[in-house]
């Protein structure tokens, strides 16, 4: 294996053997009373337990292949990023808690969510924000109110956090009113998602979010996020086959639903019990292993990937960065589609705008990593030397000048000073600080013009009235 972990094709094909045999027996479970109707009906046969089905492999394939093999992600900008299981990997944000700053800890509020979503508009490595709870909103409502929130403050795509099924039908309002008469279909401004509550059943408010918003061509992210010995055996060949079982489940739900509704394959949230503490691990290398093999298992069903970037830390500190950085690397390397965890720390619980700033550079590092270098004529330059000549210097030369930008990282918030010239705040959390105030003290034209936000707070209304 040359040291880098991998699954070989014997790996891959025995966790798919273990997750199907799975899902014949016991099988899993469906709430949802329309879902598993069909599900019957298209020839899954019940289980031991009420609105348990049990899927036979030939079903699990005629449904997923119907799932596209490339997803399509739009933003209100025009453009449109086509992801599928060979493509390079996008990073996104995540949902959370709480909220760290300079000014310290606290409940996530409206104010925050749209400075955060500031901060990710301006950050040029981040391609998605992802929404989150707010501490003022109803719970019903979180999902819709952040939406809004979010459209206010950038043009990126949009992944909206889902609290209930209306939820997910006020946001296709919403997301009606910011596609401007184009298709949602063809111009998906925003996804959706949901994760099994496992061990194998998808719950009636799961299933019931995935049916409302079905119709559309939104894209779905299908989590198994199963938890190494708690719901999932603690082995990870167990946990794996366990949420694969459960993601290939909620494919099919979705295909049941809506024939071709684009669906991302999530083993990359799977996580470890930490057998002394109690809580979920999210940095640990078990995750990086979990995630690697989600990513190969994505590919042998043809379809995108999805893990997390994040750390256990409490802080930006130097565990922080050794969490953080390992994931972004490996997972990069492991080809995952889609890397969420942009501005989190604390096991994913808390996001922070100066965390955001710090991930937007370790991304530009391993981007530019990856990058590798090319060994043309122009770049072995061989000439250039000759003419520069023995003992001369390159610092002045056309050729320098023309190639410097694109070969040497240039980062924006590390530190590349002098101990004798540095000021009290040259460090990376202070520079990140700073970088944070700067983004917002800037002007800037609203992201929304009148009209379409005057549509979606009179949705919001409507919506929070009827609940």
């Amino acid at each position: 294996m040359n040291g880098v972990f991998h699954l070989t094709e014997d790996q891959i094909w025995k966790i798919d053997r273990a997750a199907r045999a799975l899902l014949e027996d016991p099988g899993i479970m469906l709430e949802d009373e329309q879902v598993y109707s069909a599900a019957l009906q298209a020839g899954a046969k019940p289980g031991g337990k009420p609105m348990v089905a049990r899927l036979p492999s030939s079903m699990i394939d005629e449904y997923l292949a119907l799932a596209p093999r490339e997803v399509l992600f739009a933003d209100r900008r025009g453009g449109i990023q086509a992801v599928g299981a060979g493509s390079p990997s996008r990073f996104w944000t995540g949902a959370a808690l709480f909220y760290l700053d300079r000014h310290g800890f606290r409940s996530i509020r409206q104010k925050d969510l749209a400075d955060f979503t500031r901060i990710i508009d301006a950050l040029d490595q981040v391609d998605v924000i992802v929404g989150t709870s707010t501490e003022e909103t109803p719970p019903p409502h979180r999902d819709f109110v952040g939406f809004r929130i979010m459209a206010q403050n950038t043009g990126k795509h949009l992944r909206a956090l889902s609290f209930s099924p209306r939820g997910g039908q006020a946001m296709l309002e919403m997301a009606r009113v910011l596609a401007g008469g184009r298709s949602l279909r063809e111009a998906p401004l925003f996804s959706m998602g949901f994760t099994a509550h496992g061990p194998l059943r998808w719950t009636s408010l799961a299933l019931g979010v995935f049916r409302m918003t079905a119709g559309h061509g939104i894209p779905v992210t299908v989590n198994g996020e199963p938890m190494a010995g708690a719901s999932a055996p603690v082995t990870l060949a167990g946990t794996a086959s366990v949420g694969t079982a459960e993601i290939l489940a909620g494919i099919v739900a979705n295909q049941l639903m809506e024939p071709g509704r684009p669906c991302l394959f999530n083993l990359g949230f799977a996580h470890v019990m930490d057998m002394r503490q109690g809580f979920a691990v999210t940095g640990g290398p078990e995750n990086v292993l979990l995630a690697v093999a989600g990513a190969q298992l994505a590919r042998h069903y043809g379809l995108p990937s999805v893990s997390w970037m994040c750390t256990d830390s409490l802080h930006c500190d130097a565990q922080n960065a050794l969490e953080k950085m390992l994931a972004a690397v490996t997972h990069t390397q492991a080809g995952v589609s889609t890397i969420w965890g942009v501005g989190q720390v604390e096991s994913e619980k808390t996001i922070s705008p100066v965390q955001a700033v710090i991930d937007d550079q370790i991304i530009a590092a391993v981007r530019r990593y990856l990058k590798g270098f090319s060994t043309d004529e122009e770049s072995l330059a061989v000439e250039e030397v000759r003419r520069v000549g023995i003992c001369g210097s390159f610092l002045d030369t056309d050729h320098t000048f023309s190639h410097f930008r694109e070969q040497v990282f240039l980062p924006e918030c590390l530190v590349r000073v002098q101990r004798m010239s540095a000021d009290e705040r040259a460090d990376l959390v202070s520079r990140a600080e700073d970088r944070v105030e700067a983004i917002l003290a800037r002007d800037r034209a609203p992201v929304l013009d009148e009209a379409a936000e005057r549509e979606l707070l009179a949705i919001e209304k409507r919506y929070g009235e009827g609940s």
